[in-house]
């Protein structure tokens, strides 16, 4: 690289001579950059040359000859043109991410009736016609907008329904009586007239409200009395992500949403949605956003079925993961340990595909009597277990144990491995109920030593 910008920033070379030395395309597009220098150059003007170098690689683990060779490529430029001003960025894996994860920056205009103001936060009360124009575009929803919010669409929930009953009766109360209204959040807010400009807008809280009113309103009359009714709107300028974060979830906290719901914007989430998504799996980190778009459910893996999977095998605890389904993310520090973004995202998928496999095969057999649910984790963990021929630890184990495909004999030798552990540990306790005996972490370790006798002696 330093070799060529030096050749390219050279305009004492000929074009033929580049054309010998380098690719007709580059020649071509940098010829359009040189002439444009030459017919400036009464202008004296002042050349950036910006590199980025991108790989998979980590920017915190730069070698030191690859910083030099940096150096050595800024010098290179500046001795071709000691006025060039340059600079070389590197580019690693998790910048990638964070590019690919960008929205554009986009301005959005919101008329309103009324306004209260306090430092970088607005109340307005929105007439419903002017809402719908800033929720949507060439008459369809604004998705976009909603990416922040920690759920998508639920359809024709009981709330849903209310919503759309308060529209359809022209007798109703205000509107903005019955609803708790919406929040948004956007980098920057001003106001000119009476309409807010908002960038880059996220609607936080509010999502439910906000699609009901596009469905009922894209569909009714343009005379329908429900399009001059109003709806709060609560308007935050903040590019603190911080403060964003803290907003989603103490607005999100007032309505019964799942604790894994309130994690759905953190970075590894939208990473691991991105990755699943390259492999033709569906991450769901938003309730409801791939089931409303109809992909297949077999192929959908939510955060709390992606834990519990993790927790099983990843951390051989079978027990926690069918005893504490609701309340597995809500302490931070179980939520850390679960989701590293230092672990491999492939690990992440096997563990679901791997859970999803046993979920399969136990469906369509019977386990003389003894439903699925309770032996699905324990069943994993041995699936896993056995392959890595020991307990895991730490999911960081089964680098290499995840390169191939569990196939259904594994599945089904593991399945009567737990049924034969949990009839004779009834036995030796005398717990008889099967949902008792697979919560707790006693069946765990009875069930472990019993596959791996040296490891508890």
């Amino acid at each position: 690289m330093a070799d060529t910008l030096a050749e390219l920033l050279d305009l004492s070379k000929e074009e033929g001579h580049l054309r010998e030395v380098l690719s007709p395309e580059l020649v071509e597009r940098a010829e359009i950059f040189r002439h444009a220098w030459e017919r400036l150059a009464t202008r004296h003007p002042v050349i950036s040359v910006l590199v980025r170098y991108a790989t998979k690689g980590d920017t915190r683990k730069i070698n030191d000859k690859v910083e030099k060779r940096a150096q050595r490529l800024q010098s290179a430029i500046a001795e071709v043109n000691p006025r060039a001003v340059s600079s070389v960025r590197f580019v690693g894996s998790r910048e990638l991410v964070d590019l690919a994860a960008e929205e554009k920056t986009y301005t959005l205009e919101l008329a309103y009736q009324e306004m209260a103001t306090e430092s970088q936060s607005h109340l307005l009360l929105v007439r419903l016609k002017d809402y719908l124009e800033f929720i949507s575009e060439e008459g369809s929803l604004r998705k976009h907008i909603f990416d922040w919010n920690v759920r998508d669409y639920e359809g024709g929930v009981e709330v849903n329904k209310e919503i759309i009953g308060s529209l359809e009766d022209p007798q109703a109360p205000e509107f903005w009586w019955l609803n708790n209204g919406v929040t948004v959040i956007c980098s920057q807010a001003s106001a000119q007239g009476k309409t807010l400009f908002l960038d880059d807008v996220q609607v936080v809280n509010g999502l439910q409200s906000s699609v009901s009113i596009y469905n009922y309103l894209s569909q009714a009359d343009s005379a329908d009395p429900a399009r001059d009714r109003s709806i709060l709107v609560r308007v935050i300028a903040t590019q603190d992500a911080d403060t964003r974060d803290r907003v989603i979830r103490a607005t999100n906290r007032q309505t019964s949403v799942q604790a894994a719901s309130l994690r759905a914007t953190d970075s590894i989430q939208r990473d691991l949605e991105k990755y699943f998504f390259g492999q033709d799996w569906y991450y769901e980190r938003r309730k409801n956003y791939y089931r409303n778009q109809g992909r297949p459910a077999d192929r959908i893996i939510t955060i709390p079925y992606l834990a519990q999977a993790v927790l099983a095998m990843g951390f051989s605890d079978p027990s926690n993961s069918r005893a504490r389904p609701s309340s597995l993310l809500k302490r931070d520090a179980d939520y850390n340990r679960i989701f590293d973004p230092k672990l491999d995202y492939a690990i992440y998928l096997w563990l679901a595909e791997v859970q999803k496999t046993v979920d399969g095969l136990l469906r369509s057999v019977k386990l003389r009597g003894r439903g699925y649910t309770n032996v699905r984790f324990h069943t994993a963990m041995v699936v896993v277990s056995k392959r890595f021929g020991g307990r895991v630890f730490s999911p960081k184990q089964l680098t290499d144990v995840s390169k191939e495909k569990i196939k259904s004999q594994e599945v089904g030798e593991a399945v009567g491995a737990v049924i034969e552990a949990l009839e004779e540990y009834s036995a030796e306790t005398g717990v008889e109920r099967l949902d008792q005996m697979v919560k707790s972490s006693d069946f765990t370790e009875f069930l472990l030593a019993r596959l791996f006798p040296a490891e508890g002696s």
